[in-house]
């Protein structure tokens, strides 16, 4: 019943979109699918981070250090929103193209590990959503290899997800469809990002 609780809360959280959702979304349509893969492999490694952070009690560090926090959400905030800006400039330079082919972004493996990491860990909200899954399913006198199990049903919740995702967005029929309205879409991606940078860097908590 407890990793059940896990997987579902997880579940929501994963198929809620967001940056995450988006990167990988963005390079299935624009990269090799191995592109996507390590993207999604560095997002979920993020996960990992936090999964773990969220155990050890990362909420407890941001209450007894607020600066912590607060250095986190401002470097986190600047990072979505200079993304943001960025899918704003690649529009800006690609040319309109009929051919699915030549839309082809040219992304190292390395890169698109790096991104999918750094935009997981670039919202520090996640370790708090992180400790309250915890402290909501694992009550005190909670079994210390419960936590690891969390962590991992966290962590295999997020492959499946991104698996599905990955492979319903590379099918050649959506593909073309986002082709079709590649510049809309980018424009959408790009706003999606700076806002949430935005709100990050202005909220409160």
């Amino acid at each position: 019943m407890f990793l059940l609780s896990v997987a579902m809360i997880w579940a929501v959280a994963c198929v809620t979109p967001g940056p995450n959702t988006l990167l990988i979304m963005r390079y299935a349509l624009t990269a090799p699918r191995q592109v996507a893969i390590l993207g999604a492999c560095g997002t979920i490694t993020g996960t990992l981070c936090w999964g773990l952070a969220g155990w050890l009690g990362i909420n407890a560090l941001f209450q007894a250090a607020p600066f912590a926090y607060l250095a986190l959400k401002i470097v986190g905030g600047a990072y979505l929103v200079w993304l943001g800006f960025k899918i704003f400039m690649d529009v800006r330079k690609a040319r309109q193209t009929a051919d699915l082919d030549a839309v082809r972004a040219d992304i190292s493996l390395k890169t698109a590990y790096r991104m999918g990491l750094a935009t997981n860990l670039a919202n520090p909200k996640t370790a708090l959503f992180v400790a309250s899954l915890f402290a909501a399913t694992m009550p005190a006198g909670t079994p210390f290899l419960y936590g690891l199990a969390a962590i991992a049903v966290m962590i295999s919740v997020s492959t499946i997800y991104y698996t599905v995702l990955i492979g319903l967005i590379t099918h050649r029929r959506v593909a073309a469809a986002y082709l079709k309205a590649k510049k809309k879409i980018d424009l959408g991606v790009g706003m999606v990002f700076v806002g949430f940078g935005t709100r990050l860097l202005l909220s409160h908590r």
